[in-house]
């Protein structure tokens, strides 16, 4: 195979434990990601998700999901399960396929009009991703952030310092 390109690996490492609200769907064929995707739309629209998160970083996670969700069903199959967990900052998106055998592989020299360039685009909004292989599964992940503490950062950073005046006030 010394004619073929070296693929570029996706990290390989376990999913990662993160508190927070938990919610599961099952991917049953690629039109239910539409309406996975609505739902997952509408939970994170919720006041209280809404509260710790900004509509870039919603936006984020929504096309995230997408991504690694029509990766399962079109390259992995079986029985596809997607889990979100709302953590404190964060988001984790874990989906999971019955081929094990099949890491994700990003699309190596491929002109972006043809596809495929979808998990390069899930590495650029993600704070951390990766896969891992468990018995009859394999769990492709990413964590994003909520955008909530980049936008304190952000804040803070932008913030002008007080203007000090050269006298000092006795009421």
């Amino acid at each position: 195979m010394a004619d073929q390109p070296a693929q570029q690996e996706w990290p390989s490492a376990p999913v990662p434990s993160v508190p927070g609200d938990v919610w599961h769907w099952q991917l049953e064929a690629m039109h239910v990601v539409s309406r996975v995707r609505s739902d997952l739309r509408a939970r994170i629209a919720h006041p209280s998700v809404a509260s710790g998160s900004t509509e870039d970083a919603r936006d984020g996670l929504l096309l995230v999901f997408e991504e690694l969700a029509s990766n399962a069903l079109r390259h992995g199959g079986g029985d596809v399960r997607a889990v979100v967990v709302a953590g404190p900052g964060a988001w984790l998106l874990d989906l999971s396929d019955e081929a094990p055998d099949r890491p994700p592989v990003p699309a190596v020299d491929r002109d972006p009009a043809l596809g495929g360039m979808g998990l390069h685009l899930v590495s650029q909004l993600s704070i951390s991703y990766g896969w891992e292989r468990r018995p009859g599964r394999k769990h492709v992940w990413a964590r994003l952030p909520s955008g909530r503490a980049e936008a304190r950062e952000n804040q803070q950073r932008d913030r002008l310092p007080e203007p000090r005046s050269g006298e000092l006030r006795h009421d």
